[in-house]
């Protein structure tokens, strides 16, 4: 017989399956909701190098296990499509002039075709992707909806700038270098600035977000990603007023608001320090600090947040020449900047507390500033001995006036109290997260659907979208920080929506990303809707999306956006249920050979293609699943791939075997119950690693039979489609039944055939094996315990000595521990 033929068999059944649309999904109203499943996998940005194999990773698992679900009688969806807005093809189009749709939708034809060389079972009549104009009409039209919620606003935002290139980068187009930040295009200097960004206010949905997360069966670490992305904490609000003989302003300016966690530390409060770009710091500075402070914040312009807020980094900072007073005490105290303090947390200013607080007490020492011990271990520690580093852990107040001798929670709580009633702070909640910048100055984006009129924005008409991107001869920036859409005059100037007749100006920003991925789970449930983001109906069938599988690089901004928007329009009555994804699973990373990363420069990346043309599809499906646990990291391994490979020809190769109807022996038939069981448990529970195992056993008992008894070959096939589909049709096909096998049902197992009725039990003597004994499945303690007493070999060892200690596992061992 011919060598396992999987070109060809891979081929035709992809052909049959588009051909058939046999996975083509709709809502049968009969189908009750507990039988509906609605899988998703993170889709793909359509790059230009294509899939990698860390792609199918997770696309192989949802593909078998919706391939499971339908032959157990589920109503399935399981749609792909594309996140097709990004950056690399505007580049592409800057440096060579291509539309960066064609270059897209040319990346978007290879994906696709790659997706289904591989058998994966989507529903491709539901395709969406993000830069369609049939699809981002209503990314546009939610995008109205958060401006018409309050939600949407302008703010002055610093942002990395490229003075060489005459445009705004993202930060993934920035190089952390030795000379300083760098755009990764051209090496050029890059600095931030203030430029006028749309912001949408995802802080207003902070606590729900938090909430929420209790309600959903996601990997705690990523919950707990979320949770500290949110950062909420209490504490309180101070007013510091500033010292009038020692600040330029004088009274006129009202002084520095701070927010802290530890109100009960303020009389250790013996400095403060601004970011570099707090507004003050202009106005107070003083006349002899003024070239330091400036030359300071210019620095502070080539570094990103997270070299900022690096707690390994020597601590730097300059004297504005200025002082506060501090409300608890009265004593002035003087204000720094410096850049571990960042604008967009908190009030962008600190009190710092050097006694106990790590960061504080690092620049404290630095700079030679004092440092007060105000929290003491015990009532019984001297206040007045000196500390010898900073104690950030509760105690009891000390040196704190009225307050002292407090517990730290109670001397918060006290001390909070007295601010309030002195009209100088209040407790507070405050949040780590931030509103979300929701502009790019780019041109291969979602246009922003408003039009500002003398200063004030009116949003594009409904029935006037989708608002689309002009032509234009060239993508390059303009230069002046503005996208490129700010030079197509004939598209930007237009008549104000008001009815009015004023002219108007088009909103030159456009939507990042982020936009098209926050809602796509919505507009696959009705693709091809004109009049709605989706049919009600439909999307009460479907939704919350019952299972999400991607890579954790995703954990914090994608999914908090997506549960942000769909808050939103669950709020606007839109969706039913609060939250989109039910259960999360990220996949584990491949590597390459030998356990290091896959990348260009080592030249080890593995392209599926490859793979598939010399293996087959159906190799590289089960290889990737057979590397291990689904959600570990694991390298690539030639070898492994090879044995995957062997082990399907060798099914292959039983088909030279006649099959028969002759009952099989007890024990083959016990070994295919026990492989139904252990394929669906696993295969319900994405164990797949472990099914394949199974599966390889009962082939080995099968290759034992000079014949192949129907009643074991037709349910292995079965429980060998999801993994293997293209090879076990054609298997299907071969023994006479009528395609396809993955709408066939589910095999069934009888528990009782899945029970072995004699096991091999361990005999051990201090843990060493002596001996082995058979016994029927099930046997109980104290009859194990005796039987292996009354072991010839055994007796041997514990002859003449103490028994300490029996240990019994049913059904596995018995070790007697003597001595």
């Amino acid at each position: 017989m011919k060598k396992y033929p999987f070109s060809e068999i891979e081929k035709k059944w992809q052909r049959y399956w588009e051909e058939n649309r046999t996975f083509r999904t709709v809502e049968d109203p009969s189908v009750p909701k507990e039988r509906r499943r609605y899988v998703l996998d993170m889709f793909p940005y359509p790059s230009a190098a294509g899939l990698h194999v860390g792609h199918p990773e997770g696309y192989t698992a949802t593909d078998i296990y919706c391939r499971f679900l339908r032959m157990r009688g589920f109503n399935v969806l399981h749609p792909m499509g594309f996140d097709s807005f990004g950056l690399p093809a505007e580049n592409y189009a800057i440096q060579t002039g291509t539309h960066p749709r064609k270059t897209t939708e040319e990346n978007i034809d290879r994906f696709r075709e790659q997706i289904k060389n591989l058998g994966f079972s989507y529903d491709w009549d539901r395709e969406v992707s993000t830069h369609k104009e049939d699809y981002y009409h209503w990314t546009q039209w939610i995008f109205l909806k958060l401006w018409e919620k309050g939600l949407a606003y302008v703010a002055e935002i610093p942002m990395w700038y490229c003075e060489e290139l005459g445009t705004v980068l993202a930060n993934e187009e920035v190089l952390t270098t030795p000379d300083g930040p760098r755009s990764e295009r051209g090496n050029h200097p890059v600095e931030r600035r203030p430029l006028r960004q749309w912001m949408l206010r995802i802080t207003e949905y902070a606590d729900r977000l938090l909430e929420g997360l209790d309600t959903l069966d996601w990997p705690e670490s990523i919950k707990a990603m979320q949770r500290n992305w949110i950062g909420r904490s209490e504490g309180a609000n101070v007013r510091f007023p500033l010292a009038p003989d020692a600040v330029p302003g004088g009274t006129a300016l009202s002084g520095i608001e701070v927010y802290t966690t530890r109100p009960d530390t303020l009389f250790g409060a013996t400095y403060m320090v601004l970011a570099p770009e707090h507004p003050l710091v202009p106005q107070i500075t003083t006349s002899a600090q003024a070239d330091q402070v400036q030359a300071y914040v210019a620095a502070t312009r080539l570094k990103s947040d997270l070299e900022r807020s690096e707690l390994s980094r020597e601590k730097t900072g300059v004297f504005t020449g200025a002082f506060a007073i501090n409300p608890v005490n009265q004593e002035q105290i003087p204000i720094w900047i410096s850049d571990y303090i960042l604008i967009s947390y908190g009030t962008g200013a600190i009190m710092a507390v050097p006694g106990h607080d790590e960061r504080d007490w690092a620049f404290a020492t630095r700079f030679e500033l004092p440092i007060k011990k105000v929290v003491a271990r015990s009532l019984q520690e001297d206040p007045r001995e000196p500390l010898e580093a900073a104690r950030p852990e509760p105690g009891f107040s000390v040196n704190s006036g009225a307050f002292d001798g407090l517990p730290t929670e109670d001397a918060k709580a006290r001390i909070t109290a007295w601010l309030e009633e002195e009209g100088i702070g209040e407790k507070t909640v405050n949040y780590k997260l931030r509103d979300w910048i929701f502009s790019r100055q780019r041109y291969w984006g979602e246009p922003i659907p408003l039009v500002e009129c003398e200063g004030e924005y009116y949003p594009v008409p409904y029935d006037q979208l989708p608002l689309t991107l002009p032509e234009v001869e060239k993508y390059t920036p303009t230069g002046t920080g503005e996208s490129p859409l700010a030079a197509v005059e004939s598209w930007v100037n237009c008549e104000c929506p008001d009815g009015s007749g004023r002219p108007g100006r088009r909103e030159t920003n456009t939507m990042p990303q982020w936009a098209g991925s926050c809602w796509y789970h919505l507009r696959y449930i009705d693709p091809h809707n004109a009049q709605a983001l989706a049919d009600p109906e439909k999307l009460d069938y479907w939704l919350p999306v019952d299972l999400y599988v991607g890579g954790a690089e995703h954990a914090v901004l994608h999914l908090l956006y997506a549960r942000f928007w769909h808050k939103v329009l669950y709020d606007l009555g839109i969706v039913s249920c609060d939250e989109p994804f039910t259960r999360l699973v990220n996949q584990g990373m491949i590597l390459g050979e030998g356990g290091v990363k896959m990348s260009k420069s080592l030249g080890n990346v593995i392209n599926p293609d490859d793979v598939v043309a010399r293996y087959g599809a159906d190799s590289m499906r089960i290889y990737e699943m057979f590397m291990g646990p689904l959600r570990q990291e694991k390298p690539w391994s030639t070898q492994g791939l090879v044995g995957v490979y062997r082990f399907l020809d060798r099914v292959w190769r039983l088909t030279e075997r006649p099959v028969t109807e002759d009952e099989p022996g007890e024990h083959l038939l016990r070994v295919l119950h026990k492989t139904i069981r252990k394929v669906t448990h696993d295969t319900d529970e994405l164990a797949l690693n472990t099914a394949i195992s199974q599966m390889m056993i009962l082939v080995n008992e099968l290759y034992k039979e000079k014949t192949l008894p129907r009643s074991v070959w037709d349910p292995f096939i079965r429980l060998l489609s999801p993994y293997a589909p293209h090879l076990a049709e054609e298997l299907w096909e071969m023994i006479g039944n009528p395609a396809p096998v993955s709408l066939a049902p589910w095999p069934q197992y009888d528990e009782a055939l899945t029970q072995d009725e004699q096991i091999t039990v361990v005999l051990q003597v201090n843990g060493k094996v002596r001996a082995r004994m058979e016994v029927p499945a099930g046997t109980d303690k104290a009859t194990l315990q005796t039987c292996a007493a009354q072991n010839a070999r055994i007796q041997e060892f514990i002859e003449g000595k103490e028994v300490v200690k029996v240990v019994v596992v049913p059904d596995k061992l018995v070790n007697f521990v003597v001595r």
